[in-house]
């Protein structure tokens, strides 16, 4: 009787021991996977998208239920123009965890790329209402912009201003602004409106592009020169606003 009573202790302990092994190993690949994807991230930051993806689809492995990670992986996939695959990451981290308003904000990103107005709208609208967003101008300016693309500028000024209300120097509500100005025709009211903002941000490249627009619609050409020059000192020349700068300056001589 002692003998059996050894032997079933014993391959309990065994059992046991294997329990443990195998939640260790988990754990650790679990780890490693969490590492992978914070350095999938930084390559992110540092707008090297392919070896970032690299490493997050290494990440997706192992942990391929995490919201964060797939919303990582979303922004990778936007990046890369890839908006379809973008999309169906940010809503699998919605569906994971449903209060993720970040996600939330992306996939509406994702609908404003692929112009689905009404849908981005949705999405942005939502996230805008939440309470808890941290940095409600974006998705104002997101509207602002939804509304912009489908030339109903009244609407798209009222959520532009709207974000600028919250934060008085975003630029992309500027740029919103500004831009609908001279597509609308208010040349004047547009050169008065960048001079002002480009008191407080002198550096802002889209802004000079803008006055540059402004100019050139008004006969201006030295000024909007000068501007598409300021251009052209602020960003990388191999950015598709520099090349834009260059073009213009290219039809100006």
């Amino acid at each position: 009787m002692k003998k059996i009573a050894y032997i079933l202790f014993a391959s309990f302990f065994l059992i046991s021991c294997a329990s443990k092994s195998t939640t260790t190993n988990t754990r650790k690949k679990q780890e490693i996977a969490t590492a992978t994807q914070r350095v999938g991230e930084e390559y992110y930051n540092a707008g090297k998208y392919t070896i970032a993806l690299k490493n997050l689809l290494e990440a997706h492995k192992t942990i391929p239920d995490d919201p964060y990670l797939n919303n990582s992986l979303g922004l990778v996939y936007m990046a890369k123009n890839r908006y379809d695959l973008a999309q169906n990451h940010f809503k699998k981290a919605l569906k994971l965890n449903s209060d993720f308003s970040q996600a939330k904000n992306n996939l509406g990103a994702t609908y404003l790329k692929q112009k689905k107005w009404a849908l981005a709208i949705e999405c942005f609208e939502e996230v805008s209402e939440n309470l808890l967003y941290p940095t409600p101008e974006i998705p104002l300016s997101n509207i602002g912009w939804a509304y912009f693309h489908q030339k109903l500028f009244s609407k798209a000024k009222k959520y532009f201003k709207q974000s600028l209300e919250i934060r008085p120097n975003f630029l992309y509500s500027i740029h919103g602004l500004a831009s609908i100005y001279i597509e609308s025709g208010k040349h004047a009211q547009a050169i008065g409106f960048l001079h002002h903002k480009l008191k407080r941000n002198p550096g802002a490249a889209i802004l000079h592009s803008d006055l540059a627009k402004a100019y050139e619609a008004t006969n201006e050409f030295d000024k909007a020169k000068r501007s598409w020059n300021l251009v052209l000192k602020l960003v990388p020349e191999d950015s598709p606003l520099a090349k834009e700068a260059q073009k213009k300056l290219y039809n100006l001589d």
